[in-house]
């Protein structure tokens, strides 16, 4: 089994890595860290929770200890460009972790807060920047950032920048960088449009894939609880009174969605918050931060904000709508069952997502375990998904029959319930 300690990792990272706990690198860290050692250029096709910041933060670390330049003002040495404000901060945290051993400089650069302290940083040059396209446009066309000596330029969730809209920004950003660079691309898939996009960034870049949806699907225990639509809320306030879900993050499939989940549980006491795109950054890194610190019990998200969502010791995910697209269901699993623990999925799913349960399915090529035994199971629907036919309209109404004696999603992994007795 490789280590750390055999990619050729300087004193002080492995020093930073042990004081972390990480011996053992991941399929990612093992196949990128040797080529990017080597100054190539790299395509990685990963997905949040393998590891891809270490892959790329740790060789990048490296290079620029062992050279004596510095940045100009009003430049930076790598320029990592991000979706989302929420992993641009993640990123900003682990060069902090990995680089605590050496004098490296960073910063970050977002909308939605104010621009002083950012001018402010970028004005004495800065070794490593994060940002998201929009405000480092801004900066740039107010001439209080340059680029023009940017070594290393990576390019994250690539597949998500896309899809939000930011091309055109990404682009101009491409055009000012030097030619001259190390440049690596990381994208959860690979449509023809994040192709197009590699091609015109990387020059013979190595090619590093992991899938890990089979080790999303062995690591979670996962489950699917029938019922009908109206009676969403009603059941998950009756899962949530059980004390076995320490930590959860709710996925809804809107904005208006997550908020609406969030004033429910708000009301029968449950310590929530959301986060979904309409919210200021004030008000997402709040939530964050309240939930990292235990202070929130029920994060409730949208998939695109929950991408820059990296937090342990999420006990459970609770898809309260089931995702239109089987790939984010993967992403939205691997939130929990993170560094080798065991987590749990719960899977809501009425009469009109049964479509998007069978594509699920056929992803992670196993079937997912049904849950009867809640009080508002809708067996209309189970009978249907037998099936493959469309499900009969609700069902009346079926009479709460509340247990507290015992946890039914406690422990993970195997795709089966557990008894009482998992991880609280």
């Amino acid at each position: 089994m490789t280590s750390f300690s055999d990619l050729n990792l300087i004193e002080p990272i492995q020093r930073a890595l042990a004081t972390e706990g990480y011996t053992t690198p991941t399929p990612i860290q093992e196949q990128a860290i040797p080529y990017l050692l080597q100054k190539r250029d790299l395509l990685g096709i990963a997905q949040t929770g393998t590891g891809k910041t270490a892959a790329f933060a740790l060789p990048i670390i490296q290079h620029l200890s062992q050279s004596e330049r510095r940045a100009a003002p009003k430049s930076c040495r790598v320029l990592i460009l991000t979706p989302t404000r929420e992993l641009a901060v993640q990123i900003y945290e682990s060069f902090g972790t990995y680089g605590r051993n050496l004098k490296l400089s960073r910063t970050t650069i977002f909308g939605g807060v104010g621009q002083g302290q950012q001018i402010q940083a970028m004005s004495r040059g800065i070794d490593v920047l994060v940002a998201t396209p929009g405000r480092l446009l801004d900066l740039i066309e107010q001439r209080q950032v340059r680029l023009d000596s940017v070594e290393f330029f990576v390019l994250d969730e690539a597949d998500r920048m896309l899809d939000m809209g930011f091309l055109p920004a990404v682009k101009r950003i491409v055009a000012l960088v030097p030619k001259e660079r190390q440049t690596l691309l990381f994208s959860a898939t690979m449509p023809q449009s994040v192709a197009g996009l590699a091609a015109g960034l990387l020059r013979d870049p190595a090619r590093v894939e992991v899938t890990p949806q089979a080790t999303s699907a062995e690591r979670v225990g996962q489950t699917v609880l029938f019922v009908d639509k109206e009676h969403k809320r009603a059941l998950l306030d009756e899962l949530l009174r059980d004390k076995a879900i320490v930590r959860a993050l709710v996925f809804t499939r809107t904005k208006h969605g997550a908020n609406r989940v969030a004033e429910q549980l708000a009301k029968t006491g449950v310590r929530v918050d959301a986060i979904h795109g309409n919210k200021s950054q004030g008000a997402r890194q709040k939530a964050l931060d309240g939930f990292k610190s235990g202070k929130i019990r029920v994060l409730v998200a949208t998939d695109i904000a929950a991408r820059g969502i990296d937090v342990e010791g999420i006990t459970h995910v609770i898809n309260f709508d089931l995702p239109n697209e089987p790939e984010s269901y993967v992403h939205r699993i691997g939130r929990t069952a993170r560094a080798g623990a065991d987590g749990i999925a719960i899977s809501f799913c009425d009469a009109e997502e049964t479509a998007y349960l069978r594509d699920i399915e056929k992803i992670i090529r196993q079937q997912v375990a049904v849950d009867a035994g809640h009080s508002f199971h809708a067996q209309h629907i189970a009978n249907a998904r037998a099936t493959g036919r469309r499900p009969p309209g609700p069902q009346r109404r079926p009479q709460p029959q509340r247990n507290n004696n015992r946890s039914r999603f406690s422990g993970g992994g195997n795709n089966k319930l557990q008894s009482a007795g998992g991880r609280a």
